[in-house]
């Protein structure tokens, strides 16, 4: 039996303890990998495009393209969806979600007749706080976008609606061909606004290229969407501004971090106070390393100004090792990155998946606890880690 004076002893050290001793250093470093989507299973040739939210009840949802036959970015592709109801440990089985409208046929880099393909592709979810609601948008054929809504935890969902005009006032400065959201998630910001990135082509049919990045929100809850202005448009320095992703900062301004393909070999950045317009000048974030390849940015919420990024952190290199002007890096050494100030910059670099590595998107838990959910060889992972493992040389 414990003496009245041994407990006083033993509450007094626990005390000074967690005086001397901090959480985020008693914590122990975490880190744990599990795979989701893998190649050659369900009838699909390759997962690729992994976008992952996690819900108001604490589901995390984790979806990508379903590339049925191929690995290009045209052919049969579909819209996968797995959930997790442990924090993205174990996971139910996937199903598809997206189109389950009218099939729209067509793909205009195939010169074939009797077309028959249909591509589903850039799904982006974004949670609405406010209602519970679970909102995606994806886009068929890249000419055409559309918007679904989940009320149960994104266990079943609602009939598509076509949201393409949307997309109309855009012609103004591009008349564009091929239209994308995302890839990735959308936010919510503190006021309701819904906003998804998005970007736009005007070359040929079915080019990914000449391309400018804009936003478009809803103030409705998803029941309508519009246009907001073009940040990055496709002009001077900024080459091909494409895939974008976005977060809100502690001030409540929004910033998007872009890929393109400028000589500068860094990623665009610019931040606007409401995410539609009255967007600042875009310049190269000197830390940001542009090897082409989409990024993904999310809040934490440890401190205000906490920022997490990730992405592949390499450049395109010649045989002298010198950078080559818009230069295309190795998709491979995947790394995260902390910013404690919203992004002005990032104090630590840390390699999340040294081998190949492409596509990736973040998320937080409830508890701290960081998802990323990432392109591998052949495979779409997903990473679980915490702070302390961040920090941990």
């Amino acid at each position: 039996m414990i003496k009245i004076k041994d407990l006083t002893k033993l509450l007094i050290s626990a005390s000074l303890v967690l005086l001397f001793f901090p959480h985020d250093i008693i914590a122990q470093p975490m880190m744990e990998k599990n795979t989701v989507f893998a190649a050659n299973t369900d009838g699909i040739r390759l997962y690729r495009i992994p976008g992952v939210v996690v819900t108001t009840k604490g589901t995390v949802l984790a979806y990508c393209e379903a590339r049925k036959n191929s690995s290009s970015d045209w052919g049969e592709i579909e819209v996968h969806m797995r959930r997790s109801t442990d924090g993205g440990k174990t996971w139910e089985l996937q199903k598809k979600i997206a189109h389950s409208g009218v099939r729209i046929e067509g793909n205009p880099t195939k010169k074939k007749d009797g077309e028959t393909e249909q591509t589903v592709n850039n799904p982006v979810a974004i949670v609405n706080r406010q209602t519970g609601n679970i909102h995606l948008l994806y886009c068929i054929n890249y000419a055409r976008c559309f918007s679904m809504r989940s009320n149960d935890d994104g266990i079943t969902w609602s009939k598509p609606v076509d949201i393409t005009a949307t997309f109309e006032p855009f012609r103004m400065k591009y008349n564009w061909n091929v239209i994308a959201t995302g890839p990735g998630h959308g936010i919510q910001l503190k006021n309701g606004r819904l906003v998804v990135p998005i970007w736009l082509a005007y070359g040929k049919p079915g080019e990914h290229k000449p391309s400018a990045s804009a936003t478009i929100y809803s103030d409705d809850h998803g029941k309508t969407w519009k246009a907001g202005e073009i940040p990055l448009p496709n002009e001077g320095e900024l080459g091909n501004p494409n895939e974008t992703m976005i977060t809100e900062l502690s001030d409540g301004s929004v910033m998007l971090v872009n890929r393109n393909v400028s000589k500068p070999n860094r990623k665009l950045i610019t931040t606007s106070p409401n995410g539609a317009t009255d967007w600042t000048k875009p310049y190269f974030h000197p830390q940001l390393w542009e090897p082409i390849c989409m990024a993904s940015i999310v809040s934490h919420p440890s401190s205000p100004g906490t920022l997490i990024y990730s992405n592949p952190h390499t450049l395109g290199l010649d045989a002298k090792k010198k950078e080559i002007p818009a230069g295309r890096g190795r998709r491979e050494n995947l790394s995260i990155k902390l910013s404690r100030d919203d992004g002005k910059t990032w104090t630590i670099n840390k390699t999340l998946e040294a081998g190949p590595s492409a596509y990736s998107d973040l998320a937080v838990l409830s508890d701290g606890t960081i998802i990323c959910l990432y392109e591998g060889k052949e495979v779409i992972s997903l990473a679980r880690f915490n702070l302390e493992w961040l920090n941990e040389k």
